[in-house]
């Protein structure tokens, strides 16, 4: 089985695609006159953010693009590039515009009813998620979904600022995906990203006689320019959303969910329970 991640880190190896990105970018750069820590705060990015990139280990959102664009006069160079460049193969088709927006969003909310949110899995959780698909799956398609995976977590602990929503029924830390041990190490990872202060967690309890979400899934997310998006995802396909009638609809069920599930208190007392503290 291939590693899709260098040793003893969790950035994917990266891809030839991302690495011209990077050299491309390099170039633009040192054609300008800029160092790297002259140019970062230019176009609002850290200095190590902006090194990641230049070595092809980090996917440039969209602004990034557009920033360095108009500071380096790059012609459109990088535009073009980053547009022929598919982030990870472990990502759907179908998926790739929403982990775009994802990257840039300033509020992030999401409603599971049917196994973890990829946010908040463990690679065990991930790996028996993946294990479990039919048609069977390649090792190492298996390998570059984990990577992908890890590589959008990161949106938890870098982005401090978004804010982050999460509504989770019940049963799905009762389903046991992976075992036991696996279960227990989800129950951790949870409660301990629900520490932070940017990310709200709250469990629909198994009894509940009113439930808003009964239609499935809900994820909802607004952009810097505050315009908000919905995503839906079935079996073997996913919808982005930008209708605002239909976004409204669901902003309106998860804020009903949001008083018919548990507080967060209660929520992580629940977990802390089940997790045997």
């Amino acid at each position: 089985m291939t590693s899709s991640s260098a040793p003893g880190t969790n950035e994917p190896e990266p891809s030839e695609g991302l690495k011209a990105f990077g050299a491309a970018l390099k170039s633009f750069r040192k054609r300008a006159g800029y160092t790297q820590e002259a140019l970062a705060p230019e176009i609002g990015y850290s200095t190590h953010f902006l090194a990641s990139i230049e070595q092809g280990r980090r996917f440039p959102p969209p602004r990034f693009v557009d920033q360095a664009e108009a500071a380096l006069d790059a012609f459109g160079t990088l535009r073009l590039i980053v547009n022929q460049v598919s982030r990870q193969r472990g990502l759907a088709t179908w998926f790739k515009r929403w982990a775009q927006l994802e990257r840039e969003a300033i509020n992030l909310y999401a409603y599971e009813c049917r196994l973890m949110p990829g946010l908040l899995q463990t690679p065990e959780y991930a790996q028996a998620v993946f294990a479990n698909r039919l048609p069977p799956l390649h090792d190492d398609e298996i390998q570059a979904r984990l990577a992908a995976r890890v590589e959008r977590q990161k949106l938890l602990t870098e982005r401090p600022n978004t804010a982050f929503s999460f509504i989770l029924e019940e049963h799905l830390f009762l389903r046991g995906v992976g075992g036991t041990a696996v279960t227990l190490a989800v129950i951790d990872r949870v409660l301990e990203l629900a520490e932070r202060r940017n990310i709200e967690l709250q469990i629909m309890p198994l009894q509940r006689e009113s439930h808003a979400g009964l239609d499935g899934p809900i994820r909802l997310l607004e952009t810097p320019s505050n315009k908000w998006f919905a995503y839906c995802e079935g079996q073997e396909s996913g919808q982005l959303i930008s209708d605002p009638k239909v976004v409204s609809m669901l902003q309106m069920r998860y804020a009903r969910m949001r008083s018919q599930a548990l507080s967060f208190d209660e929520s992580v007392s629940l977990l802390e329970r089940m997790r045997g503290a």
